[in-house]
């Protein structure tokens, strides 16, 4: 049988059934091994990537297969050594568990520049919040000056948007380790001018800037309202634009939104590619678990995993989690499981104090208790008295179960004041509420979207 012949159609097919990112992922780079007997055994390209179509698309590819080779057929998924035999055309980001670090040179160079050299496109989990982004840093890494000129990344804190400017940067350098590439903060941008001002340097630092070829600038929100380092980035920008150079900047909101930012800077920075990069969801921050494992050299199974990812969002704040749970695992010596995970999420605690006592972690919201009791009533449409009254039936149950953990997670009220507020509960009783959401919010679907709904409309 000519397995070439069997699989593009295939491929085709399931091009159309699923969206244009899922397919990107999980099934351009895939193909068909062997089929004998009736098994088609299919070659993926990451362990990650196998259980990913195994428990999602395991139906609807074989429905496909089915239909094309003609007869019942049983799927066999593996991971194929031969990379380099899947298409290149095709080829789309990967919750790829391997880095494909930049050359040793590239890499030297790029820690001199202050650039991450583990912060590649193969490192960077996609999904439908950061897709474009993704699509548009590609574009820039493969003709900078270009594709998008300049290319702006806005969102909140953690959302990839200083993975893709280095992820660029270290693309460019593995091609080309001589490029000129110029990498600051905005506000390292504001001090050296005060700097060169004051020793008289500014010709060095004029220099400096406008040779740039790759000119990125982390945080540039931070240049608006000051009328020197405004004025100093509006030339710098207009001669490395004028020579060619690729500009990339990112901020926490679009060039519109930037209060002060001067006019005509505004209208440059929207004169290129300005792409929103949104929190990710929870499956993307599960593939970023993977991924900042492995790199870190941990083994964290699948259920462990989705804990952390159903109860921390912010990927930096996952990334510090994940290296806590491995000084924890080296410590102990002890393998990592989801009820370590459990443990770290919600019982970390100062050594005598009680678990009633203590807040799992520092007020992250500026909200109260009384605000999250009205929302939570509100998402499930009951009364503020039945969640705080004696009924255990499961319509109140649950939702104060669910008040008890964004209490607890939100605001890092002690277990004995998020009993008070509900009528006096045992701090064992809130306890359980809270480890009962934080353990179903990785498996249960309707839960996690009640939940990050309720942090949307208190939180928007």
């Amino acid at each position: 049988m000519d397995l070439e012949k069997l699989w593009k159609p295939v491929l085709a097919e399931l091009e159309l059934s699923v969206s244009k990112t899922i397919y990107q992922t999980c099934f351009a780079q895939t193909r068909l091994v062997s089929f004998e007997n009736n098994v088609a055994t299919i070659g993926v390209t990451s362990p990650l990537m196998r259980t990913m179509i195994e428990t999602r698309y395991y139906s609807l590819v074989k429905s496909v297969i089915d239909h094309h080779a003609k007869t019942n057929t049983s799927l066999v998924f593996m991971v194929s050594a031969k990379k380099e035999s899947l298409s290149a055309k095709n080829a789309g980001p990967l919750f790829s568990q391997e880095y494909q670090p930049v050359p040793v040179d590239a890499g030297s160079v790029a820690r001199r520049l202050h650039i991450r050299p583990e912060s590649t496109f193969d490192s960077f989990a996609v999904s439908p919040s950061n897709q474009m982004a993704y699509a548009a840093a590609t574009a820039v890494a493969r003709n900078p000056g270009s594709a998008y000129n300049p290319l702006v990344f806005y969102g909140s804190t953690g959302v990839g948007k200083t993975h893709l400017m280095h992820a660029v940067a270290n693309s460019v350098l593995a091609k080309k380790p001589n490029t000129k590439v110029v990498y600051c903060m905005g506000e390292e941008f504001l001090n050296e001018i005060v700097e060169a001002i004051q020793t008289k340097t500014a010709r060095q630092f004029k220099q400096k800037y406008r040779s740039a070829q790759l000119l990125m600038v982390d945080d540039v929100q931070f240049i608006a309202g000051k009328q020197t380092a405004q004025e100093e980035f509006f030339h710098t920008f207009n001669a490395v634009h004028r020579e060619g150079g690729q500009i990339i900047l990112t901020s926490d909101r679009p060039p519109s939104e930037i209060a002060k930012l001067e006019d005509r800077l505004r209208s440059r920075f929207e004169g290129g590619m300005t792409v929103d990069i949104s929190v990710p969801d929870f499956e993307l921050r599960a593939a970023i678990i993977n991924i900042k494992s492995k790199a870190l050299g941990l083994s964290v199974p699948s259920d462990a995993a989705q804990l952390v990812a159903a109860n921390i969002t912010d990927t930096r704040a996952i990334e510090g989690f994940l290296k806590r749970l491995a000084g924890q695992s080296a410590t102990t010596g002890q393998p990592i499981t989801a009820d370590a995970v459990a443990s770290l999420l919600r019982i970390k605690r100062q050594e005598g104090a009680s678990p009633a006592s203590t807040p799992t972690a520092p007020p992250a919201r500026r909200t109260s208790a009384g605000e999250i009791l009205e929302a939570v009533a509100s998402a499930f449409d009951i009364k503020i008295t039945a969640l705080k009254g004696p009924k255990r039936d499961r319509p109140i149950a649950r939702p104060r179960q669910v008040y008890m953990y964004l209490c607890r997670t939100e605001l890092a009220l002690t277990l004995d004041d998020i009993g008070g507020a509900l009528g006096g509960r045992d701090h064992t009783t809130i306890l359980h509420g809270v480890e009962t959401i934080s353990r179903e919010l990785s498996t249960n679907i309707r839960l996690r979207e009640a939940v990050e709904g309720i942090k949307k409309a208190l939180w928007p």
